[in-house]
């Protein structure tokens, strides 16, 4: 499991006094109200910043960084992710996972025969769905419901699932 979890991307320069505009890939985008301390990953090394200034536009949020605070120190930072330690994050319910744990997990039937790999989760607005790299064939699409998904073992890098009727010929 990676010990750091990314919560966002940085789209662009919001201003000039050093603001940044941030696509949130958490559930909950009022998560960065509770953050102090965040990640930055430039490509060549993880930075760490403190959050100074939340504030909201449309889907986005917009964030101030302290020690930055003219549109040159940040302008760089277009497209680079922002992290939180495991630590920070949300508490989570049973059956819920970080997607960034379940990708790259072998992927099997019930009986144990291998499927492929989980490649991506597709968050769409009913449940999520499993997409699944299958070596030679065509990805696997598998709604993540407890009728399909019926055991993910984050220790053994294996998600066993039923494979509900026609989903292998979509």
């Amino acid at each position: 499991m990676e010990e750091m979890l990314r919560v966002g991307v940085i789209t662009t320069t919001h201003g000039v006094r050093g603001e940044v505009k941030v696509y949130p890939t958490t559930d909950d985008a009022g998560r960065f109200l509770e953050l102090t301390d965040i990640w930055l990953d430039t490509g060549k090394e993880r930075i760490p910043l403190k959050i100074q200034n939340v504030k909201f536009f449309k889907n986005m949020v917009i964030l101030k960084f302290e020690g930055y605070d003219d549109i040159n120190a940040v302008q760089t930072w277009r497209q680079k992710d922002l992290f939180i330690t495991r630590d920070q994050a949300v508490d989570l319910e049973e059956d819920e996972y970080f997607i960034g744990d379940l990708i790259g997990l072998a992927v099997e039937d019930e009986e144990g025969n291998p499927l492929g790999v989980l490649k991506d989760v597709l968050e769409t607005g009913a449940n999520d769905v499993y997409l699944v790299s299958r070596p030679g064939d065509k990805d696997l699409m598998l709604p993540a419901i407890k009728d399909c998904i019926r055991e993910v073992d984050l220790e053994a890098g294996v998600m066993r699932v039923r494979v509900l009727p026609g989903l292998l010929d979509l």
